[in-house]
């Protein structure tokens, strides 16, 4: 079952789908612990006969988009020989000729599968199916996003006393920081950055003493400031921080120098020490 966030992107995905293929019915189902799923999510249909509709690995199209894990079409379903007929009556239902099916794939494992599908008998073409791949890709990102944080509310919750492991908590802050940026602005992003800076302040000097908290005196950096810190805390050159955010290393070196004057530090690695000081930073 997909959780309100989760099921807040798979619907920005089927508007997204349907915005840009100006195809007028889309829906999806995401998997669960095995490889089946059900369709939850519809939009552009005018009945609930697809809602909840349990499809099996290899069955109908969806189930062989997630058995090939490559995106499928027919022209016509409910005549088509190249997929199996167990949910023709569904598809009847609401009225649907051409479909096609573009399996959600996230870390090597199909997550579900997206939908897009035309009351009449027309093939869909390259373009179509680009544009439907394009949306479940933003998708996909936005999925491997919200995992990461989930990873990152975990380490945030566990002691860490290995410092290797600490040097992985510092690596999935910056990450997850600079994976925030790429989308678009909205609560899934805003929830990613809320989740790292909780991290860094529970990983302070006031966390050390049970606090949890920002000293009241520490210093404030904008988020760019700080995402550019945290690379360089990983041991980021300037060209490598730019790569890594999307900056110009010029923007990354004005940052870098505003951050250093906030914190009163010279050198690098004294800026690093000090945004940790201040729960800046993990």
């Amino acid at each position: 079952m997909t959780d309100p966030a989760e099921s807040g992107a798979i619907r920005a995905a089927l508007s997204r789908l349907r915005r840009t293929t100006e195809i007028p019915v889309a829906f999806a189902g995401m998997t669960g612990e095995g490889r089946g799923f059900r369709i939850t999510e519809l939009t552009g249909t005018t009945t609930q006969a697809l809602r909840g509709l349990a499809i099996a690995p290899g069955n109908g199209l969806g189930g062989k988009a997630v058995a090939l894990a490559r995106p499928t079409s027919v022209t016509d379903y409910r005549s088509s020989r190249v997929i199996s007929h167990e949910y023709d009556s569904a598809v009847a239902a609401e009225g649907l000729r051409s479909v096609l099916a573009v399996p959600v794939v996230v870390r090597r494992r199909v997550r579900g599968v997206v939908y897009a599908a035309l009351r009449e008998s027309l093939a869909l073409g390259d373009r179509a199916l680009d544009t439907a791949a394009d949306a479940v890709r933003e998708l996909e990102q936005t999925l491997v996003v919200r995992e990461e944080a989930q990873r990152l509310m975990q380490a945030q919750q566990t002691p860490v006393r290995d410092p290797r492991a600490w040097e992985e908590v510092r690596e999935a802050h910056a990450e997850l920081r600079t994976l925030a940026h790429r989308l678009p602005e909205g609560a899934l992003r805003q929830e990613l950055l809320d989740a790292c800076g909780r991290l860094a302040t529970a990983c302070g000097p006031e966390a050390a003493r049970g606090q949890g908290k920002r000293p009241p005196d520490a210093v404030t950096l904008t988020p760019r400031e700080v995402d550019v810190v945290s690379c360089i805390a990983g041991g980021g050159t300037n060209a490598a921080v730019a790569a890594r955010t999307g900056l110009k290393p010029e923007t990354v070196k004005a940052y870098l120098r505003s951050a250093m004057r906030k914190l009163g530090t010279h050198t690098r690695l004294e800026t690093v020490v000090a945004a940790r000081r201040a729960a800046l930073i993990p």
